[in-house]
């Protein structure tokens, strides 16, 4: 199963909605269970930069089920990981990036943020997960 165009909407709509809130521009990305683009927003102002860093995150999440600061976490000079960002046509690897996951915990898609600073991604990123 995988999040649907409805779930993905609804999870882009609370995250813009924390991203206004705290004051910033995001781009805001949603893959499917395979890692596929389902939805994507880039709020006025957003930097364009952003906007590929956003689905890469969204895309390394769901590659791995964990949130992308936790790979960052692990691919640092001597960890398990180290140059894993490398793999896959280029990972993100810094925190802005979740797994989406249905009532009965199996990984249906990822929302992937990337605008601010990665604490701010992170917490527009988590406002969408929590919008499901």
């Amino acid at each position: 199963m995988s999040i649907t165009l409805e779930n993905a909407e609804k999870a882009i709509a609370a995250a813009k909605a924390k991203a206004v809130e705290i004051d910033t521009k995001m781009n805001i990305a949603v893959v499917d269970a395979g890692a596929n683009l389902v939805a994507f927003a880039r709020m006025d102002g957003a930097w364009l930069g952003s906007l590929d860093i956003s689905i890469k995150k969204a895309k390394t999440a769901r590659f791995f089920d964990m949130e992308t600061g936790m790979i960052g976490g692990l691919s640092q000079p001597g960890g398990a990981l180290y140059n894993i960002e490398h793999s896959n046509g280029g990972l993100i690897t810094f925190p802005g990036g979740i797994p989406i996951k249905d009532a009965s915990g199996t990984v249906i898609g990822a929302i992937g943020v990337s605008g601010s600073s990665v604490d701010n991604d992170h917490t527009v990123a988590h406002a969408g997960v929590q919008a499901l």
